[in-house]
């Protein structure tokens, strides 16, 4: 199973992420960065376990992401 792999604490809070995928992230009224939502905080990343079909979706949003802080294993 695919993985999204999110860097928060690297995050500029730009917001193409929830642009493109309001329903797969948040943006912080906080600290005004994203949120994965559902995802595992595992040693400062965030991780999140994704079917086929929202691995496909998602590789769209690494390219889109100004800083490279999403990826998808």
């Amino acid at each position: 199973m695919a993985k999204i792999i999110h860097y928060r604490s690297k995050c500029i809070g730009c917001g193409v992420c929830f642009e493109m995928y309001p329903d797969q992230w948040r943006m912080s009224k906080k600290d005004g960065k994203a949120t994965l939502v559902n995802a595992i905080l595992k040693k400062d990343v965030f991780v999140l376990p994704v079917t086929n079909y929202i691995q496909q979706l998602t590789q769209e949003l690494t390219r889109a992401c100004p800083v490279k802080i999403i990826k998808v294993l």
